[in-house]
């Protein structure tokens, strides 16, 4: 566990060179790989032969590195590619977050905030450049996801899905895809849902974007809204004002999906205590129980109505608005 910041500047090492792309043809000497990188051979050596050990790579009797399937990830040309991913979790933002935890313990500030100076997605509103690491980098990390959340809701054969706040839209790629008569409108940031993913012959004809601010007002009139992965990074304040915003746009009766990771009541040990962390680190969210999100719910309008766990961390919420 103490090193920890060891393996993550290996990878993003590894990542930043794109050592796994040269890899793709099979496996190569340390001096080969070196050279055509430009890279010093005995550093890049002792970086890998770690990594091996953890199970990105492997080496063989010869001493050439290959990649393993897990290693295959960080490929920037693969389908469900986290090269992305990789680039945005080890980068400065998190790490220079992460320092600022043991000041958080006695102040209770958010250490982004207390090392940048600025809220998080003030931050990536001002700089282009790693606002879209933010973007890329969630939509290398949601791709699976994506698919696994449409296959565990059975979505309506018809009407309009609002996915707000659905980043470049691979959610609701996904959802239409599943669904030909299903109709569709990815709502987030004018930058962001300009960067789409929409536009492919499975859901050609049955998608539009809108910009906007969901903290005012979302596009009205869905039959469904989605809600993923945004909760977690808010306060209970400022979730209470995009639940509103959502329930002033859907009727009584419309539902509402909130796919979020779900922390036990009773406080057992679950795989989102770490992201909860993320969440501490960057912005003033937390992850919540069920109870947590009843009461949100509850507050702006809508009625719990069910959570269906899913094969991967986050659960699906489904909520009714009353």
């Amino acid at each position: 566990m103490l090193f920890g910041q060891v393996y993550s500047a290996a990878v993003r090492a590894v990542a930043v060179h794109r050592i796994a792309d040269q890899l793709a043809d099979g496996p190569r000497t340390v001096e080969d790989l070196a050279a055509s990188a430009a890279l010093h051979a005995d550093s890049l050596r002792r970086v890998l032969r770690l990594l091996a050990m953890h199970g990105l790579f492997s080496q063989d009797e010869k001493g050439a590195f290959a990649l393993t399937d897990s290693g295959a990830a960080l490929r920037t040309d693969v389908p469900g590619s986290q090269h992305a991913a990789a680039m945005l979790i080890t980068d400065e933002m998190f790490s220079r977050s992460a320092a600022g935890i043991q000041d958080t313990l006695r102040t209770g500030k958010t250490p982004f905030e207390a090392a940048y100076g600025v809220p998080f997605f003030t931050h990536l509103a001002g700089s282009p450049a790693e606002g879209e690491l933010f973007d890329a980098g969630m939509a290398s990390m949601s791709g699976r996801v994506d698919e696994l959340v449409a296959e565990s809701y059975a979505f309506p054969g018809s009407g309009t899905v609002v996915d707000v706040a659905g980043g470049r839209g691979g959610l609701l790629r996904a959802v239409l895809s599943r669904e030909p008569a299903l109709t569709g409108v990815l709502f987030d940031q004018p930058n962001t849902v300009s960067d789409h993913l929409l536009d492919t012959e499975e859901v050609r004809g049955r998608w539009s974007v809108a910009g906007g601010d969901f903290f005012s007002e979302v596009p009205a009139g869905g039959d469904l809204y989605l809600l993923k992965h945004i909760l977690h990074d808010w306060n209970d304040e400022d979730c209470l004002r995009i639940l509103g915003a959502i329930r002033r746009a859907a009727a009584p009766g419309k539902r509402l999906l909130v796919v979020d990771a779900v922390l036990p009541d009773n406080g057992d040990a679950h795989p989102a205590v770490e992201l909860d962390i993320i969440m501490l680190m960057l912005v003033k969210g937390r992850e919540r129980t069920a109870t947590e999100f009843e009461n949100l719910l509850t507050r702006s309008g809508f009625k719990l109505n069910r959570i269906l766990p899913t094969p991967s961390l986050p659960s699906i919420i489904e909520a009714e608005a009353v």
